[in-house]
């Protein structure tokens, strides 16, 4: 049963561009450009119209955008609560121009080790993770620390939580690393090993959706009765301006926003396209987190609920529970 018609989320992509090049991505390959001031004021004021509630201003590195923080204050102001993850090399000499601007602020990091996070993100960023974290919380700021789980680092979790999350105390997103495209993240979690991931998901400053894990032990989405609501749960707008669909990882058709993301949205060719969600045949056996982490928030299913705790329990640590709850039909 649908418990929300309107879209939760917008994944505004101000750029393309990256200063990183992870091993588990491909989008710093793609040329791009950056969005513009003028079209995110006017598409802002239409996701309002729309019913979103969060927008993630994403990349590339979205910190490499020279307004973003104009882009982060508008949206803030008009009530959205924001999202922002950034592998930390430009946050500290922004954090100032970013300050009460940014609800979710994730810094990435995958290792405690400097030498292995750097080479899975081919590039030396560890120190500058560090750095953020300090420069954040001493202008009370609360950073969470986003940890992308593959197979070979799941070890490490222990590690990080004791040396640098609970000093800190700082929140700790699990974030099981997924395949698209042609970009391959290593073999696939265990029964076990999801298992282990799921009991560490329930510490104290750690937030996992435990719908990710039982969506994996379910083989992903599948087409003949597809979890995924990627086209009506999420807005995807592309550096160029245009709304891509379903996904940004599919990316089946891009459509000209032109100052009308309102009418486009609730267009003919639009809804057909969102009738499709979940049941194209690149859809099987999807596991893409920021895609599953909407859908299971709209429709009342086993997902729902395995998810519900653990969303109630991050939203509440940031403070912002009471103004995602309850969902407007």
């Amino acid at each position: 049963m649908r418990i929300r018609s309107k879209p939760v989320l917008c994944n505004y992509y101000v750029t393309y561009r990256c200063n990183a090049k992870c091993s588990f991505c491909d989008i710093w390959e793609r040329p791009s450009p950056y969005i513009t001031l003028d079209d995110v004021a006017q598409n802002l004021r239409d996701l309002k119209r729309l019913g979103v509630e969060v927008i993630d201003f994403t990349g590339g590195e979205p910190l490499l955008h020279r307004q973003i923080d104009q882009m982060l204050g508008m949206a803030h102001d008009m009530g959205f609560i924001t999202t922002l993850t950034t592998n930390g090399m430009l946050y500290p000499k922004l954090a100032e121009r970013l300050k009460g601007k940014v609800d979710m602020l994730h810094f990435s990091l995958d290792s405690p080790d400097r030498e292995e996070h750097d080479t899975g993100r081919g590039v030396a960023c560890y120190d500058f993770v560090m750095e953020s974290i300090k420069v954040a919380r001493a202008l009370g700021e609360r950073p969470d620390i986003l940890f992308t789980v593959f197979r070979h680092n799941l070890h490490q979790l222990e590690e990080l939580y004791q040396n640098i999350i609970l000093p800190n105390k700082l929140l700790l997103i699990l974030n099981p690393a997924f395949a698209y495209n042609e970009v391959e993240t290593g073999e696939q979690l265990t029964e076990e090993e999801l298992t282990f991931l799921s009991n560490f998901g329930k510490r104290k400053y750690v937030y996992l959706n435990d719908g990710f894990v039982e969506l994996r032990r379910d083989g992903g989405n599948h087409i003949d009765k597809p979890v995924c609501k990627a086209a009506s749960t999420t807005l995807v707008i592309s550096p160029e301006n245009e709304l891509v669909l379903p996904c940004y990882h599919l990316g089946t058709k891009s459509f000209p926003i032109q100052g009308k993301l309102y009418e486009l949205y609730q267009s003919t060719e639009v809804e057909a396209l969102k009738r499709l969600e979940g049941r194209l045949p690149a859809c099987e056996g999807c596991t893409i987190n920021c895609y599953m982490q909407p859908s299971f928030a709209v429709e009342l299913n086993k997902y729902f609920w395995k998810a519900l705790p653990s969303t109630l329990k991050y939203n509440y640590l940031k403070g912002t529970w009471k103004r995602l709850l309850p969902f407007n039909n």
